[in-house]
């Protein structure tokens, strides 16, 4: 069993990826990135992957089914921690969230919600029993961020606040990103929101997930080997790292990152 720490309610703590072909997804992701894959039966055609390094979890996998309600493409979710999910639950829905499934117990592993909030992003908000989350944070293969791409900054800044004591923190960025908003828990830098530019084409509000990497070009270069394909340029970020934005082989979009400070 992969090792998990506590995760402060309010931070994100797990991420896992709806994928249309789990095999090719598990393949993709263990060669990408180093992970161990453990399959965990759901049922008795379906399992759940959980993926881990070093013995401590990094994300999971699951076969996406189109004939469930609210299926959509291939894409990561991410969810957070909280206390009580009923208590969130019932006060995301008070600020104009959509509650899509939940609240329920998974197994004796949590009880989780499925949201979207009033712009259209969906997450999860997960209370932890016997599995807490991600055990590695901002390392080589391991989640580092989330950031929500949203058609409306002023109404995510109002439900999030209102739902998990988030601040936000407003700053310039050169062209294209513009103005970068940090979501703060207390002095804790715990997520990003920008808003959606027409010239990125069709992006619908979405919570996206990056990965620290030790060489983002190296890795970049080893997913495109893979299969995966670029969206946009790799770029730096003065103070904070070199990223790129990639699309797996089944077109689910995250982002891997070589952080300036971990």
């Amino acid at each position: 069993m992969a090792e998990t720490p506590k995760h402060e309610p309010g931070t994100f703590c797990w991420v896992e990826l709806a994928s249309s072909d789990q095999d090719a997804a598990r393949s993709f992701y263990s060669s990408l990135f180093g992970w161990e894959a453990e399959e965990v039966l759901m049922s008795e055609d379906s399992t759940y992957t959980m993926f881990h390094m070093g013995g401590k979890y990094t994300a999971a996998l699951y076969q996406s089914d189109p004939k469930q309600p609210n299926s959509g493409p291939d894409c990561w979710g991410a969810y957070v921690a909280v206390d009580s999910v009923d208590e969130a639950t019932e006060r995301a829905q008070s600020l104009g969230g959509l509650v899509l499934a939940g609240p329920f117990d998974v197994f004796d592993s949590g009880r989780m919600s499925v949201i979207q909030d009033p712009a259209g992003a969906m997450f999860y908000l997960w209370q932890a029993v016997n599995h807490q989350g991600v055990g590695l944070k901002s390392e080589h293969g391991a989640l580092c961020w989330n950031e929500l791409l949203t058609l409306d900054t002023d109404a995510s800044k109002s439900f999030y606040g209102g739902l998990l004591g988030w601040t936000a923190h407003d700053q310039e960025m050169p062209p294209p990103t513009g103005t970068y908003t940090s979501f703060l828990l207390g002095e804790l830098p715990t997520g990003g929101m920008m808003q959606i530019q027409k010239e990125w084409g069709e992006v619908r509000p979405h919570w996206a997930t990056y990965f620290s990497v030790d060489d983002c070009d190296g890795t970049v270069a080893k997913a495109l080997e893979l299969g995966a394909s670029p969206v946009g340029e790799t770029m730096d970020i003065p103070g904070v790292g070199r990223f790129a934005w990639l699309s797996d082989p089944q077109g689910a979009t995250f982002a891997v990152i070589t952080l300036a400070h971990r």
